[in-house]
């Protein structure tokens, strides 16, 4: 994005946020374009980005209704079921292992 003003990171004015800041607030852009971005310098890297939004333009965000509820209930119901041994885990599938811990290590399950 070329012509936009650019800040050192944390020094941005005051009515402007990123996208976190502004979900911690319990608002959302809105459809309003970004305004300007922070750059955080690292080392031997390129700096990090962030897009920031005007504060008074920004939006509520929208609140849940009973149908998003029960899609993401159903949803994070699927992730804790092992695709290996169709059983319900008790926790999230971590996606690094694609299955339950006991179906990735079943050799220290039998030590134990």
């Amino acid at each position: 994005m070329g012509g936009l003003p650019v800040y050192p990171w944390r020094l941005a004015p005051d009515g402007l946020a990123t996208f976190r800041q502004l979900r911690a607030a319990g608002l959302r852009p809105g459809g309003q374009d970004v305004v300007a971005q922070v750059e955080r310098p690292r080392y031997r890297r390129s700096p990090l980005i962030a897009y920031l939004y005007r504060v008074d333009l920004a939006k509520p965000v929208r609140p849940m209704t009973p149908a998003k509820w029960a899609a993401l209930a159903k949803a994070n119901a699927a992730r804790q079921v092992c695709p290996a041994c169709q059983t319900d885990a008790g926790y999230r599938i971590p996606a690094s292992l694609g299955t339950c811990v006991t179906c990735a290590y079943p050799e220290e399950q039998r030590a134990a």
